[in-house]
């Protein structure tokens, strides 16, 4: 197999990667043939996912766009993926043009692309560690350097708590991040669901399987477990709610199907 020259040195690309397989969906070009394999095995069980991740990326934009009327200007994008048209630091600078944005993602790739679109930008950086290690992202260079832990934040964790299976400690990752936070800070969670998926469990469950074999889980949760990761915020209008129905920018009703599927929402810290 043929290393493409954008490809870092030392990582396996024979093995599919949940990051590139996002980018996949997504119409980019970062992928691998064992990514584009993956993605089009879990799309015969799912064909709607590029139309999921799409809306996965919509709903980040407008959380951005709500955080910042809400006077947050400095976000922690955990699980970043690779860069894409309309990137955090992109969606907030167009409404501040002062936001600071910190990526952090532990793919190589994703890292890799994301220094380069930042590279001179004084005001956004990616960090290569794990959402398991909350203490490897709070005490980075880049997030002591970049953001005021002293001031509001906005923590996005969008489509990236569903690949942490229970003994990952996900609910004490997440709290160890959201407690040291800021009052007034933000967190933005959007979770894949069996709910909302049109289509029967026992066929969205092949997908599953599909990542399960790629050794990347996809834990399927529901509504009430998602909920426990806002434990200490409260929750913004309309609270938890299917992802296309969080503050939709069309009238509600008009979106594609599987844009409703899995959950999403936002939590303000008093």
């Amino acid at each position: 197999m043929e290393r493409p020259a954008w490809a870092p040195q030392g990582i396996d690309i024979s093995v599919p990667s949940v990051s590139r397989i996002y980018d996949y969906y997504l119409g980019g070009s970062h992928n691998f043939e064992v990514d584009r394999e993956a993605a089009r095995k879990a799309m015969e069980f799912t064909p709607g996912l590029p139309k999921i991740m799409q809306a996965n990326r919509a709903f980040m934009r407008r959380v951005v766009r709500f955080a910042i009327g809400e006077g947050v200007t400095q976000f922690l994008d955990i699980g970043s993926g690779i860069p894409t048209f309309g990137n955090v630091h992109e969606v907030a600078r167009a409404a501040d043009p002062d936001s600071r944005v910190v990526y952090v993602d532990h793919d190589p790739v994703a890292v890799a692309h994301s220094r380069a679109v930042l590279e001179g930008d004084d005001k956004a950086a990616i960090v290569a560690a794990d959402l398991r290690r909350p203490r490897q992202i709070l005490d980075s260079p880049e997030v002591r350097a970049l953001l005021d832990l002293d001031r509001p934040v906005g923590l996005l964790l969008v489509s990236v708590l569903h690949f942490l299976e229970d003994e990952d400690k996900p609910f004490a990752a997440v709290a160890e991040l959201t407690e040291a936070l800021a009052p007034g800070s933000v967190i933005a969670v959007c979770h894949a669901a069996y709910a909302g998926i049109p289509l029967p469990q026992e066929q969205v469950a092949g997908m599953v399987g599909v990542y399960r074999n790629i050794r990347n889980p996809l834990v399927m949760r529901t509504r009430e477990e998602i909920a426990g990761f806002f434990d200490g915020y409260e929750f913004v209008e309309p609270g938890l709610v299917p992802m296309g129905s969080w503050r939709p920018e069309s009238p509600d009703g008009q979106e594609d199907p599987y844009a409703m599927s899995g959950f999403a929402g936002v939590g303000r810290k008093a």
